[in-house]
């Protein structure tokens, strides 16, 4: 992407506005990721359309006007900018951005003074220096000693600057290039895309004792990767795929490494030969921590967060196709940070657990526990289901226990749910060829109560079965209740090969 950085001339006036009046942040969670994947928190793949609300004053003739403060995975070229009387020349993204390395750098030829400090007394002591040379390679410094490398002293070392060289920011900065008849104050509204955010849904089921109804919690977890925080926004989250060509996989500008190394002093007996010393770069970004948000109500199912409880439960919106989530209250999305804030909350929703096995072949087939639930709103749901992850407990007689965990796809109201939460370990189905093409399934159940049992039949082709079955999108299914500590068999004949 080429981003072109505009030279001011002599008779431009610079303005800056710091920070916006108002933000709002609509993310979008990243379109090629599964509902079964989780969020890769050092590579996020959505993004997010910030929208900032500013005052700033319009100089007269040619100017700039610097917004601080943007997002720093802005795609510059999504930018737009509405308010301006007579409208923007020019835009782009101010690419020097506060560094160690851009730092060194923009002061190459400038006094700045070197700290040492001697470890055996933990004495300080500062001498006035002239940096020769940048990050690109060694750092060389002029002292009154004369011509000497940066940390090679046997000391440690760290220069001392006593102001910041113009044109670096120690923010994301987006500036425009106006031209306007008359000097004049406007209230702005800045529009852009950038990466680096994500978001999904979460939930918690507790299995009623009866084992037909659970109780289900939805968090949606909203994440930013990115190193400018956003307080006081209005945040919405948007599920559903979009398509979009516009992502970047690096920054337009990128921060150069600082490699100090030195010949090694002394002997080779107390000196290894590769030894060298690294200049301090920016610490990698910190790991995204939980900020939980609480909900309507407090409960177990909130896995006991001790954080005070207040009314917050998002609010689902059409937008198109698409399905929009909206925090009713003002929130901070923080840099490098995740927020959770309560998507649902539900008692008493009708549900089943369903054993499942797919046979396509002589030999055992791999059984799967499922929970199954109809979203409607008679069975207790009937709202959009956002994709995310599910871990379903029961209640036991002391304490909830984990009976497994699956992953939900986007659900429109009134379309069945089916969650895998675990391989089944009681429940055993094999299918054995017999003579003539015919075939056995059996089913065996080693649980002190009857369950549930679907097998999808692959091969559409069969016929002769012994039991009730139906077909799905083209594929015989065969439900059947396996009686405690039972049994149930199909008998079928498969296509002669």
């Amino acid at each position: 992407m080429a981003l072109f950085v505009a030279t001011p001339l002599q008779a431009q006036t610079t303005t800056t506005s710091p920070a916006p009046e108002a933000v709002s942040v609509s993310i979008y969670r990243a379109p090629d990721r599964s509902a079964d994947e989780a969020m890769n928190l050092q590579n996020l793949r959505g993004f997010a359309l910030v929208t900032e609300t500013r005052r700033v004053t319009i100089p007269a003739g040619d100017g700039v006007i610097r917004f601080e403060g943007v997002a720093g995975g802005i795609l510059p070229e999504s930018a737009i900018v509405t308010g301006l009387p007579d409208g923007v020349v020019e835009k782009n993204q101010d690419a020097n951005l506060l560094s160690p390395a851009s730092l060194l750098g923009a002061s190459v030829g400038r006094r700045v003074a070197i700290r040492r400090t001697v470890r055996a007394t933990s004495k300080t002591t500062e001498e006035e220096a002239v940096i020769r040379s940048g990050p690109g390679g060694q750092v060389v410094l002029q002292t009154a000693a004369g011509i000497e490398a940066l940390r090679c002293t046997g000391i440690p070392e760290t220069i001392v600057y006593d102001a910041l060289p113009e044109g670096l920011s120690a923010k994301p900065t987006l500036s425009v290039r106006t031209r306007s008849p008359r000097a004049g104050v406007a209230t702005v509204t800045l529009s852009y895309l950038a990466d680096n955010f994500d978001w999904q849904a979460n939930y918690v089921a507790t299995l009623g004792s009866d084992g037909k109804t659970l109780d289900l919690f939805g968090w949606v977890t909203l994440a930013s990767a990115d190193e400018t925080s956003f307080p006081k926004a209005q945040a919405m989250v948007i599920a559903g795929k979009l398509n979009r060509n516009a992502e970047r996989s690096e920054k337009p500008y990128q921060e150069a490494s600082i490699n100090l190394t030195c010949w090694p002093q002394g002997t080779t007996s107390d000196i290894p030969t590769t030894e060298f010393e690294q200049l301090p770069l920016p610490a990698a970004p910190v790991p995204l921590s939980d900020i939980v948000v609480t909900a309507s109500r407090r409960s177990e199912k909130m896995m006991d967060m001790a954080s005070p409880v207040s009314v917050m439960t998002v609010k689902q919106e059409e937008l198109g196709d698409l399905k929009l989530y909206r925090v009713p209250e003002p929130v901070t999305v923080a840099a490098n940070a995740q927020k959770q804030v309560a998507l649902l909350d539900k008692e008493r929703v009708l549900v089943a657990l369903v054993y499942r096995a797919d046979v396509y072949g002589d030999g055992g087939a791999q059984v799967r526990l499922t929970l199954r639930a109809k979203n409607r709103v008679a069975d207790g749901l009937g709202l959009p289901l956002p994709a995310g992850k599910l871990a379903l407990y029961q209640r036991g007689s002391t304490r909830e226990l984990l009976l497994g965990e699956g992953s939900v796809g986007d659900k429109a109201v009134g379309e069945e749910v089916d969650v895998d939460v675990a391989t089944a370990t009681g429940v055993i189905a094999r299918n054995v060829k017999g003579t003539d093409n015919r075939h056995t399934l059996t089913v065996t159940n080693d649980n002190a109560y009857p369950v549930a049992f679907v097998a999808k039949l692959g091969d559409r082709k069969l016929r002769g079965f012994s039991g009730k079955v139906r077909k799905k999108d083209g594929e015989w299914l065969w439900a059947v209740t396996v009686p405690a500590n039972g049994t149930a068999t199909l008998d079928y004949r498969a296509p002669a090969s």
